[in-house]
């Protein structure tokens, strides 16, 4: 990664850029947090909960390896606040389609990332 494609944007704009974009690139009953991470400045936090009475809830570490790209790592999955097999069909189906709604996220966030 060279220095003048790395992320320039502030951490915090950044945050809220994702917490108002991410909901519309979601399913309407999912809810989404976006927060910052304290330890790196390029990296977001992001969890998902599932609509229905699944009560699923996805953690994920959204990193930004430039300034348009977004390299995504599943960090939990709960269920009513129990962790669960990550490795289900059905979890492994739910956490593919989340991936890619934050590619989503990011891809919409182009203009705004990379200038």
């Amino acid at each position: 990664m060279s220095k003048k494609d790395s992320l320039q944007v502030d951490q915090q704009q950044l945050v809220e850029a994702w917490a108002r974009t991410l909901p519309t690139v979601l399913n309407t009953s999912d809810r989404a947090e976006v927060q910052a991470d304290e330890a790196e400045a390029n990296v977001l936090r992001v969890h998902i909960a599932t609509a229905g009475r699944n009560n699923y809830g996805f953690d994920f570490k959204c990193t930004y390896v430039d300034s348009r790209e977004v390299k995504v790592d599943l960090v939990d999955v709960e269920r009513d606040g129990d962790n669960v097999d990550e490795r289900t069909d059905v979890i492994q189906t739910l956490v593919d389609d989340y991936v890619r709604h934050i590619h989503e996220c990011a891809q919409q966030l182009h203009s705004f990332t990379h200038s």
